[in-house]
């Protein structure tokens, strides 16, 4: 079925339009789409939509940013091309009017420990540039600016004062290689140099080196004269000696220079870069680099972090008083002569005693570790403890409140410390780094400066807000430049890597975005539509694959693929904008537009599950967590929600998943910071992370092998009677071992043609043509089918052919179709899933399995409506209560009003993300929640439950 009269189609005949104004794409037949035609407007904000699986990223990626990527291959030199040339062209019978292609796509947050937000965004890199040209170095002893001597600046010195002032050139004498003074003063004779002042008075050098007695450089002050002359403003030839006269002073006196203004003022000159007896590093771009040597801190080594004495472990217990035993180390009969002159005299400087640490000012904590002339405090306690750590007691102890702390040299900044003395308008980059960005915004908003710095930074400043203004307009202007890109939850990285795109300005591109809205709450989302919508103002075609109903509505136009999954889909159901859907009288096969429309929606449960048990973390304190004590329900649906970056991916994946898989021996890495882990403990025998993390490392894994049905199938072929035959056991089956598989690509099915400087390029192998096994295992068939044909099957149609014949295997895929993954392959490689495909798979794995630990096994799931279209979230929830009504325990961290409508309990964070954010705004059900005055999620699920309603 071709392009029809199905339901609305904005431009049936594509033929007749003018690339100029269109990108036209005819005949696209890529993956599953079937053979059809798409006009999508230049410079408009245009959405791809459809079901999982029906088709919108193989017209968007495969074959629109395929076509684009292509077209840039044919620009490069034909050594490149002679490999390039064997990469499949997308199926399609031409396409017109295709702008330069950037695509920007799910990735996975980089590990690097080296990676930040700035250099991630490429802002840090504009930082150092602005700071290298324009920053000031002042002395941290005096204060005073930094700076080195020229000759101009001497000279400008010197025609300062009044015509016919005598002036003297002079410059220290400086002794070198151990020689005697009148060795050297000798030299100065044979350079052509006749004076010198001793003590300030003028000596023939040739006397000096005739007469017989001794000068003791060290008792002497010796400056050698080179010049003397008297100023003349309008006499060029003066100007012209002096200028001389002074670079000789400098090369002579090893870059010092004095100016005697006889009778006024002496002065002394240095064209090193130097004062208050320091020498500086001057300005330089590998100054501000904490990814090389040079410009790293010495201590941490460009880290950020080192192993000292963690100030969490010292004092746990924020609510404990110093008195009541806060300081853990000096809790001890031995230790507590440390505490006992804090007690007695914290009247004497006013120091709460009886007062709760957490409600201590910074100064007054920063006091316990400086301690003053009344107590010693906690850093001299250390202090004295590693004096004696050849003791085995005090490396016990030592030990014990060791950990991973922010570097003092460089307060977490990795720069050499030195850099910080480099500052424009009075901060450095260092304070740069550790400020939020809508910090760093005001900074630059209000910064004034001198017409020249102005000149100089004028385009890298522009380029600096620009990123700064993408950086808050995406949301993230809580985050500082210094963290790290490691630490940041999936919906801040995707965002940073758009803000990155967006902060090149590019006009006249074709921008393909694979669903931005990920990890994004509602609110976050609106912020998001408005840069898409700057980026297309700018004039660029911006092209969307999304399910998100505030970008949708937003769009110029919607193209809607369908109208389902996998073979069935592929059709071009709708193309129009949001006016043109409420005319609409019926999207006849069109899911996407029975959902804007209110047709159909997902239902809010007739009744809550009303939860009875708990656990409960107490405490929490990690990244922004303001030691908030939370209550989890065992037995329901449970959602933690809240504006982006307002910590529940702390609270839940880096403190409550950690610290029950390590209290059930499941888990080795550490939990984040808090102070206790009470409740029902004893109703969960098991905890599992269903996360967007790949399912296998292989590019051979693939669903049918991670649900272990695979093993079912190589049974099955192996049970024929060729099989038998021929002896062919399970294992000839499998493309993980030698022995049926093909050897020449080694079961991959593809070849990869490692390329010097582009990515490698992978292809089809010539030997069994893609297939993965020899000739003569494809000879054993099951119905008409052999093994490739079984692999190269979707979901829906392995369960279709099996129904019948072999009910059991159906039954095995059955989970995959459960969770609305009918449309994937049975053998495709892991690596081409997307995260949320990815974290379905495992879902399908733990409903198919029989789980020993059934009822008692709490599952977290990380944002599973990743890539989930409206009528595939009515899906997922179904497999999701399944595992509830089965006794289990769910915990979903999500944004999607879908799902959070459907909890049984919410917990949302907030009020706002970053330093704002942290504190437990709501616990209990959603219509309770709705009751909620000024809560972003309440507001929104307000309008979801009406709605419904």
């Amino acid at each position: 079925m071709e392009n029809s009269s199905r339901s609305f189609i904005k431009y049936p005949d594509v033929d007749g339009l003018d690339p100029k104004h269109f990108i036209i794409i005819k005949g696209a037949k890529v993956n599953n789409l079937k053979n059809i035609d798409v006009a999508i407007p230049r410079n408009k904000l245009v959405v791809v939509t459809g079901l999982s699986g029906s088709g919108k990223s193989s017209l968007a990626f495969d074959t629109l940013f395929a076509e684009g990527q292509r077209m840039y291959v044919e620009s490069l030199s034909s050594y490149a091309r002679q490999f390039l040339g064997r990469m499949e062209k997308p199926d399609v019978e031409y396409i017109k009017g295709v702008s330069p292609a950037i695509a920007i796509e799910q990735k996975v947050a980089t590990k690097n420990p080296r990676s930040t937000v700035g250099t991630t965004t490429e802002i840090y890199d504009y930082l150092k540039l602005l700071f290298a040209r324009i920053g000031i170095t002042y002395s941290p002893q005096t204060g005073r600016e930094v700076k080195k001597d020229t000759v101009t600046d001497v000279v400008n010195f010197i025609l300062s004062h009044a015509e016919g002032t005598r002036v003297m050139v002079l410059t220290p004498l400086k002794i070198k290689d151990n020689r005697k003074i009148k060795k050297e003063l000798d030299l100065l004779l044979q350079k052509g140099y006749t004076r010198v002042l001793i003590d300030g008075e003028i000596k023939q050098i040739e006397e000096i080196v005739e007469a017989e007695y001794v000068i003791d450089e060290n008792q002497h002050k010796i400056e050698i004269l080179i010049d003397r002359n008297t100023v003349k403003h309008e006499d060029e030839d003066t100007q012209f000696r002096f200028s001389d006269s002074v670079q000789t002073a400098f090369l002579e006196g090893e870059g010092e220079c004095i100016i005697d203004v006889v009778g006024v003022e002496k002065r002394t000159f240095s064209d090193k870069f130097e004062l208050d007896g320091m020498t500086f590093e001057e300005p330089s771009v590998n100054l501000f680099t904490f990814n090389n040597p040079y410009g790293a801190c010495k201590r941490c080594e460009g880290f950020g972090k080192i192993l000292g004495i963690d100030p969490d472990l010292v004092i746990p217990d924020k609510n404990l008083s110093i008195f009541e035993g806060a300081i853990v180390p000096w809790r001890t009969d031995r230790m507590s002569e440390w505490l006992a002159p804090l007690l007695r005299n914290g009247i004497r400087f006013d120091f709460p005693i009886h007062r709760a640490y957490r409600d201590l000012t910074q100064e007054q904590k920063d006091l316990l570790w400086t301690g003053n002339s009344y107590f010693q405090g906690l850093n001299a306690f250390f202090a004295d403890v590693e004096s004696q750590v050849y003791k085995v007691q005090y490396r016990v102890m030592l030990s014990r409140y060791r950990g991973r702390t922010d570097c003092p040299d460089c307060r977490g900044s990795r720069l050499r410390k030195d850099a910080a003395y480099v500052k424009i308008g009075g901060v450095s980059i260092t304070d740069i780094v550790l400020m939020p960005i809508s910090d760093v915004i005001q900074f630059f908003k209000k910064l004034e400066l001198p017409d020249y710095q102005q000149g100089v930074s004028k385009r890298i400043l522009i380029e600096i807000n620009s990123r700064l203004d993408f950086m808050e307009r995406v949301g993230l202007g809580y985050l500082t430049l210094n963290r790290l890109t490691s630490s940041l939850s999936g919906g801040e990285f995707q965002r940073i890597k758009l803000a990155t795109s967006l902060g090149s300005a590019l006009v006249g591109s074709m921008y393909i975005l694979d669903e931005p809205s990920i990890g994004l709450h509602p609110r976050d989302t609106r912020r998001l539509v408005g840069v898409l919508e700057s980026l297309r103002d700018l004039g660029n075609s911006v092209v969307v694959v999304e399910h998100e109903e505030e970008v949708m509505i937003a769009a110029d136009e919607i193209v809607d693929i369908g109208p389902e999954a996998g073979t069935l889909g592929g059709h071009l159901i709708f193309q129009g904008s949001w006016e043109d859907i409420k005319k609409t009288e019926k999207a006849e096969g069109s899911h996407t537009i029975r959902f804007l429309t209110g047709e159909d929606q997902v239902p809010v449960p007739l009744q809550r599950r009303k939860p009875t048990d708990f656990i409960e973390i107490k405490g929490a304190r990690e990244n922004n967590l303001k030691e908030v004590d939370v209550k989890f329900p065992i037995g329901t649906l449970t959602v933690v929600t809240g504006v982006s970056g307002s910590g529940k991916s702390t609270l839940v994946r880096k403190i409550l998943f950690p610290a029950i898989a390590r209290l059930k021996g499941e888990y080795s890495e550490e939990a984040g910071k808090y102070s206790d882990l009470t409740g029902s403990l004893d109703r969960i025998t098991q905890i599992e992370m269903v996360d967007q993390n790949p399912i296998g490392k292989s590019s051979r894994s693939n669903p049918v092998t991670y649900i272990k049905a695979y093993d079912y199938i190589r049974q099955l072929m192996a049970d024929q009677q060729l099989s038998k035959a021929r002896d062919y056991k399970p294992a000839f089956f499998s493309f993980n071992v030698d022995g049926g598989r093909c050897e020449a690509c080694q079961g991959e099915g593809e070849q990869t043609i490692e390329m010097q400087f582009m990515a490698d390029v992978r292809l089809k192998c010539e030997s069994c043509g893609g297939k993965r096994f020899k000739q003569e295992i494809l000879e054993v068939k099951y119905k008409e089918k052999d093994i490739a044909d079984i692999l190269g099957m979707t979901v829906d149609e392995a369960i279709a052919f099996f129904k019948e014949s072999d009910p059991k295997l159906a039954d095995k895929l059955q989970p995959l179709q459960d969770v609305g993954l009918g449309y994937i392959g049975l053998g495709q490689s892991s690596s081409t899933l997307s995260g949320g495909e990815a974290q379905r798979v495992k879902l399908a794995f733990f409903l198919s399995k029989g789980n020993a630990d059934k009822g008692k096994t709490l599952f977290v799931f990380d944002e599973p409506t990743t890539g989930l279209h409206f009528h595939d979230i009515k899906k997922l929830l179904k497999a999701i209560n399944a595992l509830v009504d089965q006794g289990d325990s769910v915990i979903i961290i999500e944004h999607n009003m879908e799902i959070i409508k459907s909890a049984d309990w919410i917990i949302d964070l907030g009020p706002e993300g970053g330093e704002k954010g942290g504190y437990v705004t709501f616990e209990g059900t959603p219509e309770d929640m709705v009751k909620l005055e000024n809560n972003y999620t309440a507001a929104f699920l307000k309008e979801k439950i009406k709605s419904v309603s």
